[in-house]
């Protein structure tokens, strides 16, 4: 019996060895527990000796770009995989085959902009899908349509304006659909045709104008609905007709007035968020039997006797309301529930409101025949005529096609009224088309265009006049063009632009003016061109931007006086740029709002000790990665930080650098600082050198006292969770 034993132990630390030696260089194997731990271990490629019977991968922080089809195959036993900034750009159809024990699906932060049909295959068990704060701009229906499992999809912050019917397609058990923080302002009237099983919709802080009713109706089971931060300004006569509706949130929108019988057709509702809106009052809510509270803190209550009916509306529905009276000055800071009758009086009669009502849309009934040599869809509302060798713009696509797609074809020119009959159209693509010209009028009569794919054509000038009958159009995108300087007026009829692609043509510099009429914009992309200035009023236009891309120009220093007046640039790329020095002060324009700055492989030199004065707390993620600087200011201040890169910078690891090592030591992330210098610390993690062993004060604070190698063990771990967190007692790294 001892014998078997020692051979049971014998066979099992060899089995554990043989695991161990398949565990990739900059990985953390935990065999015991089947997890591995490749966090921010600059990978460009999914390694392939991960072991085999691995069920958690953490991937977070490296480089992929593009996951290639099969890219799991080798690790079928997965069941969470997190690929969070990790640069991803494209996910190829089937990069997920293989994968059918998969529950958890984490793609954060990285710069997915499309998903095809087929790009999640093969995840029939997957339960939470996060795509939160990439750059998807359309989503092809199909898409979802083998996720019967998923029961949470998170979409947040992404760039969606447009919602196609069926879009959701095939998730039957989903339960929360989150799409907040997008620019949505179409919703096809079937897009949530498909979810049965839906409680909570979340929608807020989007673009919408008007309550989405139709579109709402088809979710009877949804008990939740966020609809805050919305441009909507009125809700009509029985506008949501959700039957299992509990809790309605229309906070923080632009709301002036509500139709009594606005809820009549949700009978189950119980609480209605309306704060911080321009309410001056609301009629009896007939219908809402079940109401029970109603907040309208933060409105300009009128507490006149045209308020009386909807307060003794309240006093016999036993519903608790919030909000205070603004007016008249004897009730001014009084609230609702402490008011009487006759205090409510009035003196001149003032007229009720009378808000604009939204008026619907035409519906156009799709009765046309489908060009010769193409394909439409009926059920998904598209057409297609892509790779067919067309050398003219093909008509007679059906009256309420809303998806047209006509990439790599050879059409050179758009001409006018291209597109006859297609009032209902929403994206047009025209990727690859060889167009050289789009002439005047070419999209006139598309007056539901949001989305135009232009990329990987020929197209070195605009006139304003080509986009004449467009006006809602948001996604406009040049991309691979052969542009020589941004083509100025064309956006003054455009007043709906939200993003902008112009990345990898030529040019060369943003004068003033370019941008004359993108008053909206709030994504701008200008990688890969040959920019060497950006005059100081170049950017003025765009005073609500939110992201600006210029990464890989000719920028010499940072456009500091461009960036005056831009109060919401929350993310800046300035990678691959030949800028050597910084002085002080140069983000200070974009100092309080700034949270993701990229100054990656550019060649610095020197940063000057003032050069992020502004910043602080907001800032969550700073790569500096790949520079030439010795030494970096003082950012004890960054207390929000999520991501700091620091990898490939030859540091100079004297007394000069201990503030930086004392800071270093104290986060809890990791940041790849390397020593460059002396000769005696070079290739050593700055966390790890003993240099700063002979410094003054090094026996005082976190870093002395202890021998660095002990440092990390005799810190208690913070518990707040934090990308980059080091690993969990019980992995070890495998050694060769």
């Amino acid at each position: 019996m001892r014998l078997s034993w020692g051979l049971l132990l014998m066979v099992a630390l060899g089995l554990e060895g043989t695991a161990a030696t398949r565990c990739p260089r900059p990985c953390v194997c935990d065999n015991l527990r089947t997890h591995v731990l490749c966090l921010n271990g600059n990978l460009t490629a999914i390694p392939d000796t991960i072991p085999q019977l691995t069920k958690k991968l953490d991937l977070r922080g490296n480089s992929f770009t593009v996951i290639p089809v099969g890219a799991f195959l080798d690790t079928p036993y997965l069941t969470h995989l997190d690929l969070q900034r990790c640069k991803v750009e494209r996910l190829e159809e089937g990069a997920f085959r293989g994968l059918g024990r998969l529950v958890y699906l984490n793609l954060a932060s990285n710069s997915i902009a499309l998903l095809y049909q087929e790009s999640l295959d093969g995840l029939s068990s997957l339960q939470q899908l996060i795509l939160e704060g990439n750059r998807i701009e359309e989503i092809q229906p199909g898409a979802f349509g083998r996720l019967g499992s998923l029961t949470v999809l998170d979409l947040r912050a992404n760039a969606l304006v447009y919602l196609p019917d069926m879009v959701f397609q095939g998730l039957q058990v989903l339960r929360w659909l989150r799409l907040s923080h997008n620019a949505l302002h179409v919703l096809g009237s079937e897009a949530f045709a498909a979810l049965p099983a839906l409680r909570r919709l979340s929608l807020d802080h989007n673009e919408l104008q008007a309550l989405p009713g139709e579109a709402l109706a088809r979710l009877d089971g949804a008990t939740r609905l966020d609809l805050g931060h919305n441009p909507i300004t009125y809700v009509a006569e029985e506008a949501l007709a959700m039957a299992s509706l509990k809790h309605l949130f229309l906070d923080h929108a632009a709301l002036q007035d509500v139709a009594p019988d606005a809820f009549a057709r949700s009978p189950q509702l119980r609480t209605l968020d309306l704060r911080e809106n321009q309410l001056r009052g609301l009629p009896p809510l007939a219908g809402a039997g079940g109401l029970a509270r109603v907040s309208l803190a933060g409105n300009p209550l009128l507490c006149s006797c045209l308020l009386r009916p909807f307060h003794d509306w309240l006093v016999r529905a036993r519903v608790q309301a919030e909000g205070s009276c603004i007016a008249p000055p004897a009730l001014r800071g009084r609230p609702l529930d402490s008011l009487r009758p006759p205090e409510m009086r009035c003196g001149r009669p003032q007229p009720p409101l009378s808000p604009t009502v939204p008026s619907e849309q035409p519906r156009v009934d799709g009765s046309g025949q489908c060009p010769r040599g193409c394909t439409c869809s009926p059920d998904f509302h598209h057409g297609s005529c892509e790779n067919r060798d067309l050398r003219e713009i093909p008509q007679g696509f059906p009256g309420d096609t809303h998806l047209l797609d006509l990439r790599r074809n050879i059409f050179g020119t758009v001409p006018p009224g291209a597109f006859p009959g297609l009032k209902e159209l929403v994206s047009l693509h025209l990727q690859s088309c060889s167009i050289g010209v789009l002439q005047p009028g070419a999209l006139r009569g598309l007056e539901n265009l949001i989305y135009l794919y232009l990329t990987d054509n020929r197209l070195s000038t605009l006139a304003a006049a080509a986009f004449e009958g467009a006006p809602r159009l948001a996604y406009l995108d040049l991309d691979h063009n052969a542009f020589t300087r941004l083509p100025a007026g064309a956006f003054q009829l455009l007043p709906n632009l939200i993003s902008l692609h112009l990345q990898h043509n030529a040019i060369g510099e943003l004068a003033e003016g370019d941008l004359a009429g993108a008053r909206g914009l709030r994504w701008l992309y200008l990688a890969g061109n040959t920019i060497g200035r950006i005059a100081p009023a170049a950017l003025a236009p765009t005073k609500m931007l939110e992201k600006l891309h210029l990464e890989g120009n000719r920028l010499r220093e940072v456009p500091t006086t461009a960036l005056r007046g831009l109060s919401a640039l929350s993310e800046l790329k300035l990678s691959r740029n030949p800028i050597k020095r910084m002085g002080d002060s140069v983000f200070l324009p974009v100092a309080s709002s700034l949270q993701h700055l990229y100054l990656d492989n550019m060649g610095l030199e020197q940063i000057s000790s003032g050069a992020f004065a502004g910043l602080g707390p907001t800032i969550r993620s700073l790569y500096l990665e790949s520079n030439k600087m010795s030494n970096i200011p003082d950012m004890s201040n960054f207390t929000g930080l999520e991501i700091l890169n620091l990898r490939d910078v030859p540091f100079h690891c004297d007394c000069q650098l201990l503030p930086l090592r004392r800071w270093i030591d104290k986060l809890n992330l990791h940041v790849g600082a390397t020593c460059g210098s002396p000769a005696e610390a070079r290739g050593l993690k700055v966390k790890l050198s003993t240099t700063f062993q002979t410094c003054p004060g090094w026996g005082r604070g976190e870093a002395g006292g202890a021998r660095p190698e002990k440092t990390k063990a005799a810190r208690k771990p913070s518990k707040k969770k934090r990308s980059g967190k080091s690993p969990a007692r019980g992995f070890k790294k495998s050694r060769a």
